[in-house]
C-alpha cells in the first residue's frame, strides 16, 4: 500500500482508513498510542518471537477474537486456551 517507512500514529490513521482491525506483535504500542482516541480496533499477538512458528499457535484465538471483535478496542491474543 506503500506504507513504508510509515510509523506510529501515522500508520494507524492510514490503517484505519481502510480497515476496521490493526494487528501487531508490538507489545508496546498501548503505551505508545492513545488507543481510545484511534477509530479502529488494535489486536496484539502475544508470542515470543515475530516468527511464523510462533505465531501460528495463536492462529485459533485470533480468528475467535476477530469474530467477535467490538469497534475501537484493544485485545491482547495469546495461544493459551
Amino acid at each position: 500500500m506503500g506504507w513504508s517507512g510509515v510509523k506510529n500514529g501515522r500508520l494507524l490513521a492510514l490503517a484505519a482508513a481502510d480497515f476496521d482491525a490493526f494487528i501487531t506483535v508490538d507489545k508496546n504500542l498501548q503505551y505508545q498510542q492513545n488507543l481510545a482516541a484511534l477509530p479502529l480496533s488494535v489486536i496484539v499477538l502475544d508470542a515470543l518471537s515475530n516468527e511464523l512458528s510462533a505465531l501460528l499457535p495463536l492462529l485459533p484465538n485470533l480468528e475467535r477474537a476477530l469474530s467477535s471483535l467490538e469497534p475501537r478496542t484493544y485485545v491482547r491474543v495469546d495461544a493459551v486456551e
